[in-house]
């Protein structure tokens, strides 16, 4: 894997895909984020989908998430340079050359047999940050094993075991990841209707859970479990799958979890930390009083709550609330992103950088990690084209007075 990321302009990249069309070329991934969906859809089975695809309940913070944007609009500038651009920033000390990481999700398996390892490999070519998930199909060892010195995060789901957290974020720190993006809004599994509809979570039948399987202190757990005798056999499920299914479902989560347990993490890694699924902006200052690192706007996609608040209308509040805490922490957002004026009306609203999920996993569903690469490319020079359309030569020009 090389550690030279490509590094392709929007004009380059729209120019490459008219010159491949008079050629004869058809598109590898449709551009419009609805037919997207759609064709990714089209080649999933019904569980994949509903388990990427769905939301809690009837799906209104998924919709949500995704119309809240049409609120806001950009207000562009005329007669401005805007010949050079440049969309990079800078993240705990790591430059990125586009304001878009990859959103932590699970089972990806379901939809690729490639699954996270075609994720990093093109999040490596393109140069941005990968969030490996907690619910990887392969370990983290494995999937970083491709990725070069190209920048990676891992995404914590905090267990009933201190010792297992401890474990998953030392092995972190050996995989080169340079922070831990703490999901705090997934201490009880949403209800999903999609999921409940087709009586199918990936986790029981043994997917989605590498991580732990991986672990020496999961598996550790594992060896120490009674299971007895007469325990509950599964169709197409081996035994000893079961027994990592049975010991993770005990384990994987902890809804007592509170703000005092976070001394623990900071007490076991020098990485920065930031906490996954902040809403509510008193919860954005209790992240600055706690000492963490930074912020990820989130509501898990509209995966746990239906009818919560949209990520960006939760964005600019959390924003003033972590700025009058005295931090200038980097705050991030994630649910809803689909389009380049999507991500920059984020950091109008004071997003450092935005995270995205679904579209990448449509990406890899319908082409593997040239479908990832693909959908990635394109946000990123729609991204640029918006920023020079709407007047901004770089990030630092982009504020509220872009936005109606």
């Amino acid at each position: 894997m090389s550690n030279n990321p490509i590094k392709l302009s929007a004009p380059a990249r729209q120019g490459e895909i008219y010159i491949k069309g008079m050629m004869g070329a058809k598109p590898i991934v449709p551009f419009d984020p609805k037919k997207l969906e759609a064709l990714a859809k089209e080649k999933m089975t019904a569980k994949a989908g509903g388990y990427i695809i769905g939301g809690a309940g009837t799906d209104d913070t998924v919709r949500e998430n995704v119309d809240a944007f049409a609120k806001y609009r950009i207000y562009p500038r005329m007669l401005r340079d805007v010949s050079v651009r440049d969309t990079s920033t800078e993240l705990f000390g790591v430059k990125i050359p586009s304001p878009i990481l990859t959103c932590p999700i699970g089972v990806l398996e379901m939809v690729h047999e490639e699954a996270d390892k075609a994720v990093g490999r093109a999040t490596s070519k393109l140069g941005i940050p990968m969030i490996i998930s907690n619910q990887a199909s392969y370990s983290m060892e494995e999937i970083t094993a491709d990725m070069g010195d190209s920048p990676r995060w891992f995404q914590l789901y905090w267990s009933k075991s201190n010792d297992l957290v401890k474990s998953l974020v030392q092995r972190a720190e050996r995989c080169r990841c340079t922070a831990i993006a703490v999901t705090l809004d997934t201490t009880v599994l949403g209800w999903r209707v999609q999921d409940l509809d087709l009586m199918h979570l990936p986790f029981l039948s043994g997917q989605g859970i590498a991580q732990y399987t991986s672990d020496p202190v999961f598996r550790e757990v594992v060896a120490n479990m009674d299971f007895g005798a007469d325990a509950m056999q599964v169709p197409n499920v081996d035994a000893e799958t079961f027994k990592m299914v049975q010991a993770f479902t005990g384990i994987y989560s902890r809804p007592s979890l509170t703000w005092e347990d976070l001394a623990y993490l900071r007490s076991v890694t020098d990485l920065p930390i930031l906490l996954k699924g902040i809403l509510h902006p008193e919860d954005g200052a209790l992240a600055v009083k706690y000492g963490m690192d930074g912020i990820i706007v989130s509501n898990h996609g509209g995966r746990q709550v239906d009818g919560a608040i949209a990520a960006i209308d939760a964005l600019p509040k959390v924003v003033e609330a972590v700025r009058k805490a005295g931090s200038d922490m980097p705050i991030l957002m994630d649910s809803g992103i689909r389009t380049g004026a999507d991500v920059f009306k984020a950091l109008a609203l004071g997003a450092k950088a935005v995270c995205v999920g679904r579209p990448y996993a449509y990406g890899l569903a319908i082409a593997g990690q040239q479908g990832v690469e693909e959908v990635l490319a394109n946000l990123m020079a729609e991204f640029e084209f918006t920023m020079a359309l709407a007047g901004c030569k770089d990030l630092g020009e982009i504020g509220k007075e872009s936005l109606v």
